[in-house]
């Protein structure tokens, strides 16, 4: 392979993982943390008192867990109603119910 060739490939291979890492940023800032909306043990990160980082947290729709999210949908998500009928949502803010005793 010549000089040339090698520095087009490697030339290459950098703007690819440039324009991978933009995407992946741009990504993350398209997100936002919704709470109250995970299922027990896929919680993106801490979940309160009691729990340390992802997966840790105890019930569904543990009010103070969160998972990332597209930004804007937090709060228009379908959700399970409480046990009593009331309604069940997201929250861009940690929430005091189904939490664990």
């Amino acid at each position: 392979m010549s000089h040339a060739a090698k520095t087009l490939t490697i030339a290459s291979a950098l703007a690819t993982a440039l324009t991978l890492t933009a995407q992946t940023e741009a990504q993350a800032q398209s997100k936002e943390k919704c709470y109250g909306v995970a299922l027990a043990g896929q919680n993106d990160c801490a979940a309160g008192p009691g729990t340390t980082c992802a997966g840790t947290s105890t019930m569904d729709y543990q009010g103070n867990s969160w998972k990332l999210v597209d930004a804007g949908t937090c709060m228009d998500m379908k959700l399970p109603a409480m046990m009593d009928g009331t309604p069940r949502m997201g929250s861009l803010e940690p929430l005091d119910r189904d939490r664990p005793a």
